[in-house]
């Protein structure tokens, strides 16, 4: 439950275009197209750690899988705030919601 503002901010692809920038790394004797041809990619790519861009909720202090979020969806929800800048989007005032 995000605003219209944060909804600009949310990503539409799940994963990156290797070729949407093009090749912008010379051309090397023995690449093809910017890539080194026999490299090792575990000693020359960076080693990805998946922990390090998970945020908690600052209300619950669940984990949670959107990226560029402050609020689980359903303190989002509960709350009637986006979850991105906690801004208020929903009245939840006449609303019966349990606490479980």
């Amino acid at each position: 439950m995000v605003c219209e503002k944060c909804e600009l901010k949310l990503k539409h692809v799940a994963t990156a275009d290797p070729f949407k920038k093009g090749n912008t790394l010379k051309e090397k004797a023995g690449t093809s197209s910017g890539r080194a041809i026999n490299e090792n990619k575990a000693l020359s790519a960076k080693r990805y750690d998946p922990m390090t861009g998970i945020r908690k909720c600052r209300i619950c202090q669940a984990k949670m899988h959107q990226e560029g979020a402050h609020y689980c969806q359903t303190c989002a929800f509960k709350k009637g705030i986006c979850s991105m800048c906690g801004k208020k989007i929903l009245n939840t005032k006449s609303y019966r919601q349990s606490t479980t």
